[in-house]
C-alpha cells in the first residue's frame, strides 16, 4: 500500500480521524507494515504493549478473558498503549491472512507533540467518549435496578 492509501485508512478511524491529514501523514510515513498468517497472534495478553495496530486487511479475534470481538479493516486494536504504557489485557489472533500498520506509543507522542492543536482535537475525542460511556453506564445501572 502507498502512503496515501495507509493515509486515507487511518482517515478512517474515529480515534485517528480527529487528528487531521497533516499528523495521518506522519503517523502513516513512520509506522511500518506487519503482516500475520492465518491462526497467528499479533499479541498476546500480557505481553507489553509499546504499539497500536490499525487493520489494513483480514481480521482479527480479539479475546479478553471470555469475551471476544472480532476487528476488521479500519479498527484500531489496542487503542490505550498509544498513550499509556502498559500490559496487554488481550490477545489479538488472525482469523485469516492479514495485515496491520503498527504505530509505536514513541511516534504516536511524537506526531501529538509537533500538532498542539491535533492533541488537543484527541483530548476533546476522549472526554466525548468518557462522558457517553459515564451515561451509559447510568442508563444501563437505571434499567438494572427497576
Amino acid at each position: 500500500m502507498s502512503i496515501e492509501d495507509d493515509v486515507a485508512l487511518l482517515e478512517r478511524v474515529p480515534t485517528l480521524r480527529v487528528l487531521g491529514t497533516a499528523s495521518l501523514r506522519m503517523l502513516a510515513i513512520g509506522s511500518e507494515q506487519k503482516s500475520c498468517a492465518r491462526n497467528s497472534a499479533l499479541f498476546h495478553a500480557g505481553e507489553d504493549a509499546d504499539a497500536g495496530f490499525v487493520v489494513q486487511r483480514g481480521s482479527f479475534r480479539i479475546e479478553d478473558g471470555g469475551a471476544s470481538v472480532v476487528a476488521g479493516p479500519g479498527a484500531l486494536i489496542g487503542e490505550l498503549a498509544l498513550i499509556n504504557a502498559m500490559r496487554r489485557p488481550s490477545t489479538a489472533i488472525a482469523l485469516e491472512d492479514s495485515s496491520v500498520i503498527r504505530v509505536a506509543r514513541s511516534l504516536f507522542q511524537r506526531v501529538l507533540e509537533s500538532d498542539p492543536a491535533a492533541a488537543r482535537r484527541l483530548r476533546d475525542e476522549f472526554a466525548r467518549r468518557t462522558s457517553q460511556i459515564a451515561s451509559d453506564i447510568l442508563v444501563a445501572s437505571g434499567k438494572l435496578s427497576t
